[in-house]
Protein backbone atom coordinates (compact mmCIF):
# COMPACT_ATOMS: atom_id res chain seq x y z
CA UNK A 1 0.00 0.00 0.00
CA UNK A 2 1.59 3.27 -1.13
CA UNK A 3 2.20 6.17 1.93
CA UNK A 4 0.13 8.92 2.45
CA UNK A 5 1.77 11.84 1.51
CA UNK A 6 1.20 14.84 3.26
CA UNK A 7 2.20 18.58 2.50
CA UNK A 8 2.82 20.17 5.79
CA UNK A 9 2.03 23.86 6.50
CA UNK A 10 2.19 26.53 9.06
CA UNK A 11 4.00 30.24 9.37
CA UNK A 12 5.33 29.12 12.48
CA UNK A 13 8.86 26.88 11.65
CA UNK A 14 8.85 25.73 15.40
CA UNK A 15 5.38 24.37 15.02
CA UNK A 16 6.03 22.66 11.28
CA UNK A 17 8.64 20.46 13.62
CA UNK A 18 6.28 19.52 15.98
CA UNK A 19 3.85 18.33 13.45
CA UNK A 20 6.38 16.59 10.90
CA UNK A 21 7.75 14.69 14.04
CA UNK A 22 4.56 13.58 14.80
CA UNK A 23 3.61 12.46 11.27
CA UNK A 24 7.14 10.96 10.98
CA UNK A 25 6.47 8.15 14.12
CA UNK A 26 3.08 7.20 11.82
CA UNK A 27 2.97 4.51 10.24
CA UNK A 28 2.30 4.51 6.22
CA UNK A 29 2.64 8.54 5.93
CA UNK A 30 5.41 10.44 4.84
CA UNK A 31 6.02 14.37 4.75
CA UNK A 32 7.10 15.47 1.17
CA UNK A 33 7.41 19.27 1.58
CA UNK A 34 6.55 21.96 3.61
CA UNK A 35 5.27 25.66 3.10
CA UNK A 36 5.29 29.05 5.51
CA UNK A 37 2.40 30.39 3.94
CA UNK A 38 -0.37 29.98 0.90
CA UNK A 39 1.29 30.57 -1.73
CA UNK A 40 4.04 28.63 -1.32
CA UNK A 41 1.62 25.67 -0.60
CA UNK A 42 -0.35 26.10 -3.97
CA UNK A 43 3.42 25.91 -5.61
CA UNK A 44 4.35 22.85 -3.91
CA UNK A 45 1.20 20.99 -4.49
CA UNK A 46 1.24 21.71 -8.34
CA UNK A 47 4.52 19.74 -7.49
CA UNK A 48 4.35 16.93 -5.46
CA UNK A 49 0.64 16.46 -5.77
CA UNK A 50 0.15 14.87 -1.83
CA UNK A 51 -2.55 13.36 -0.57
CA UNK A 52 -3.57 15.24 2.02
CA UNK A 53 -2.77 19.17 2.89
CA UNK A 54 -2.05 19.91 6.61
CA UNK A 55 -2.99 23.72 6.18
CA UNK A 56 -2.67 26.21 8.95
CA UNK A 57 -5.98 28.62 8.65
CA UNK A 58 -4.20 32.01 9.18
CA UNK A 59 -1.05 32.82 7.51
CA UNK A 60 0.64 35.89 6.15
CA UNK A 61 -0.07 36.90 2.35
CA UNK A 62 -2.14 33.90 0.77
CA UNK A 63 -4.17 32.92 4.11
CA UNK A 64 -5.17 28.97 4.70
CA UNK A 65 -8.83 29.44 3.73
CA UNK A 66 -7.63 31.02 0.66
CA UNK A 67 -4.98 28.65 -0.45
CA UNK A 68 -7.90 25.72 0.53
CA UNK A 69 -10.61 27.49 -1.70
CA UNK A 70 -7.92 27.12 -5.28
CA UNK A 71 -6.70 23.64 -4.22
CA UNK A 72 -9.94 22.13 -4.67
CA UNK A 73 -10.34 24.17 -7.90
CA UNK A 74 -6.81 23.43 -9.39
CA UNK A 75 -6.34 19.86 -7.79
CA UNK A 76 -9.82 18.24 -6.34
CA UNK A 77 -8.53 14.79 -5.50
CA UNK A 78 -6.13 16.70 -2.72
CA UNK A 79 -7.33 16.50 1.12
CA UNK A 80 -7.35 19.06 2.85
CA UNK A 81 -7.17 19.18 6.94
CA UNK A 82 -7.01 22.57 8.50
CA UNK A 83 -5.22 23.78 11.13
CA UNK A 84 -6.34 25.98 13.85
CA UNK A 85 -6.97 27.37 17.24
CA UNK A 86 -10.70 28.62 16.92
CA UNK A 87 -13.56 26.25 17.58
CA UNK A 88 -16.09 28.69 16.55
CA UNK A 89 -18.45 27.71 14.03
CA UNK A 90 -18.16 30.61 11.37
CA UNK A 91 -14.21 29.31 11.40
CA UNK A 92 -14.87 26.11 11.04
CA UNK A 93 -17.73 27.11 8.22
CA UNK A 94 -15.33 29.19 6.58
CA UNK A 95 -13.25 26.11 6.13
CA UNK A 96 -15.24 23.86 4.97
CA UNK A 97 -17.35 26.16 2.39
CA UNK A 98 -13.26 26.51 1.23
CA UNK A 99 -13.11 22.89 0.33
CA UNK A 100 -11.23 21.78 3.55
CA UNK A 101 -12.52 17.68 4.32
CA UNK A 102 -11.15 18.31 7.64
CA UNK A 103 -10.56 20.95 10.95
CA UNK A 104 -8.55 19.96 13.62
CA UNK A 105 -7.90 22.05 16.33
CA UNK A 106 -4.23 22.86 17.38
CA UNK A 107 -4.41 21.39 21.20
CA UNK A 108 -5.76 18.28 19.95
CA UNK A 109 -4.35 14.92 21.56
CA UNK A 110 -1.50 13.79 19.31
CA UNK A 111 -3.54 10.68 18.32
CA UNK A 112 -6.48 12.48 16.97
CA UNK A 113 -3.74 13.51 14.02
CA UNK A 114 -3.74 9.49 12.98
CA UNK A 115 -7.61 9.58 12.99
CA UNK A 116 -8.24 12.37 10.94
CA UNK A 117 -6.07 11.61 8.60
CA UNK A 118 -7.39 8.24 8.22
CA UNK A 119 -10.80 9.86 7.91
CA UNK A 120 -10.52 12.27 4.93
CA UNK A 121 -8.17 9.18 3.13
CA UNK A 122 -11.62 7.51 3.38
CA UNK A 123 -13.80 10.78 1.93
CA UNK A 124 -15.11 11.37 4.92
CA UNK A 125 -15.50 15.34 7.02
CA UNK A 126 -12.84 14.97 10.08
CA UNK A 127 -13.95 17.62 12.98
CA UNK A 128 -11.70 17.68 16.15
CA UNK A 129 -14.49 16.37 18.86
CA UNK A 130 -15.01 19.65 20.92
CA UNK A 131 -16.13 20.88 17.52
CA UNK A 132 -20.54 20.59 18.18
CA UNK A 133 -22.72 18.61 15.87
CA UNK A 134 -24.41 21.75 15.77
CA UNK A 135 -21.50 22.93 13.55
CA UNK A 136 -21.93 20.05 11.10
CA UNK A 137 -25.74 20.48 10.77
CA UNK A 138 -25.97 23.62 10.73
CA UNK A 139 -23.32 23.14 7.30
CA UNK A 140 -25.45 20.55 5.97
CA UNK A 141 -28.73 22.82 6.00
CA UNK A 142 -26.81 25.62 4.31
CA UNK A 143 -25.12 23.78 1.61
CA UNK A 144 -28.76 21.71 0.76
CA UNK A 145 -30.04 25.32 0.27
CA UNK A 146 -27.25 26.09 -2.21
CA UNK A 147 -26.74 29.56 -0.01
CA UNK A 148 -23.63 31.25 -0.69
CA UNK A 149 -20.88 32.76 1.36
CA UNK A 150 -22.24 35.57 3.29
CA UNK A 151 -19.67 38.13 2.26
CA UNK A 152 -19.80 37.06 -1.47
CA UNK A 153 -16.25 38.10 -2.40
CA UNK A 154 -14.57 37.53 -5.05
CA UNK A 155 -10.95 35.72 -4.60
CA UNK A 156 -8.65 38.48 -5.60
CA UNK A 157 -11.15 40.87 -2.97
CA UNK A 158 -10.41 38.55 0.11
CA UNK A 159 -6.85 39.08 -0.86
CA UNK A 160 -6.90 42.33 -0.54
CA UNK A 161 -9.17 42.65 2.68
CA UNK A 162 -6.61 39.83 4.18
CA UNK A 163 -3.32 42.05 3.12
CA UNK A 164 -5.10 45.27 4.47
CA UNK A 165 -6.33 43.71 7.68
CA UNK A 166 -2.85 42.42 8.19
CA UNK A 167 -1.33 46.32 7.99
CA UNK A 168 0.12 46.67 4.78
CA UNK A 169 -0.44 49.82 2.58
CA UNK A 170 -1.67 50.51 -0.66
CA UNK A 171 1.56 50.57 -2.38
CA UNK A 172 2.75 47.50 -0.54
CA UNK A 173 -0.36 45.57 -1.64
CA UNK A 174 -0.08 47.03 -5.30
CA UNK A 175 3.19 45.38 -5.45
CA UNK A 176 2.37 42.07 -3.94
CA UNK A 177 -0.17 41.07 -5.91
CA UNK A 178 1.44 43.35 -9.53
CA UNK A 179 -1.82 45.52 -9.40
CA UNK A 180 -1.78 49.20 -9.42
CA UNK A 181 -2.22 51.41 -7.21
CA UNK A 182 -5.40 52.69 -8.41
CA UNK A 183 -6.71 49.49 -8.54
CA UNK A 184 -5.83 48.72 -4.96
CA UNK A 185 -7.64 51.55 -3.93
CA UNK A 186 -10.89 50.58 -6.02
CA UNK A 187 -10.99 46.86 -4.36
CA UNK A 188 -10.98 48.53 -1.32
CA UNK A 189 -13.90 51.07 -2.05
CA UNK A 190 -15.71 48.15 -3.44
CA UNK A 191 -14.90 46.09 -0.30
CA UNK A 192 -16.17 48.72 2.19
CA UNK A 193 -19.38 48.58 -0.10
CA UNK A 194 -20.11 45.30 -0.76
CA UNK A 195 -19.28 44.55 3.45
CA UNK A 196 -21.08 48.16 4.40
CA UNK A 197 -17.70 48.81 6.53
CA UNK A 198 -16.88 52.45 6.69
CA UNK A 199 -13.69 52.91 7.92
CA UNK A 200 -10.27 50.11 7.81
CA UNK A 201 -10.96 49.31 11.82
CA UNK A 202 -14.03 47.82 10.73
CA UNK A 203 -12.34 45.57 7.65
CA UNK A 204 -10.04 44.75 10.61
CA UNK A 205 -12.73 43.49 12.97
CA UNK A 206 -14.52 41.67 10.24
CA UNK A 207 -11.35 39.97 8.66
CA UNK A 208 -11.09 38.45 11.78
CA UNK A 209 -14.29 37.21 12.35
CA UNK A 210 -14.15 35.46 8.87
CA UNK A 211 -11.06 33.77 9.65
CA UNK A 212 -8.85 35.53 7.28
CA UNK A 213 -6.53 36.39 9.73
CA UNK A 214 -6.23 35.61 13.66
CA UNK A 215 -6.97 38.16 16.67
CA UNK A 216 -3.37 37.36 17.67
CA UNK A 217 -1.65 39.61 15.07
CA UNK A 218 -3.16 42.63 16.92
CA UNK A 219 -2.16 41.70 20.37
CA UNK A 220 -0.52 45.06 20.76
CA UNK A 221 0.28 46.14 24.24
CA UNK A 222 0.65 50.01 23.15
CA UNK A 223 -2.07 51.32 22.27
CA UNK A 224 -0.05 53.77 19.61
CA UNK A 225 1.15 50.83 18.03
CA UNK A 226 -2.20 49.78 17.16
CA UNK A 227 -3.37 52.84 15.91
CA UNK A 228 -0.56 53.20 14.18
CA UNK A 229 -1.22 49.52 12.24
CA UNK A 230 -4.64 50.62 11.55
CA UNK A 231 -3.32 54.12 9.79
CA UNK A 232 -0.86 52.26 7.64
CA UNK A 233 -3.28 49.62 6.65
CA UNK A 234 -5.32 52.80 5.47
CA UNK A 235 -2.56 54.38 3.80
CA UNK A 236 -2.61 57.06 5.38
CA UNK A 237 -6.18 57.96 6.12
CA UNK A 238 -7.86 58.69 9.29
CA UNK A 239 -9.67 55.84 10.94
CA UNK A 240 -11.30 55.35 14.28
CA UNK A 241 -9.08 55.71 17.42
CA UNK A 242 -8.12 51.93 17.41
CA UNK A 243 -8.85 48.44 16.00
CA UNK A 244 -10.99 47.25 18.44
Amino acid sequence: MNPVRILLADDHILVRAGIRALLEGLEGVTVVAEAGNGGEVLELARTHRPDVVLLDISMPGLGGLEASAQLKQELPEVHVVMLSMHANEEYVLQALRAGAAGYMLKDSATAELEIALKAVMQGETYLSPPISKQVVEGYVQRVGAEQPAPDNLTPRQRQVLQLIAEGHSTKEIAFRLELSVKTVETHRAQLMERLQIHDIAGLVRYAIRSGLISAAKYEVRDPQRLNQRCEVASGGFPVVPACF
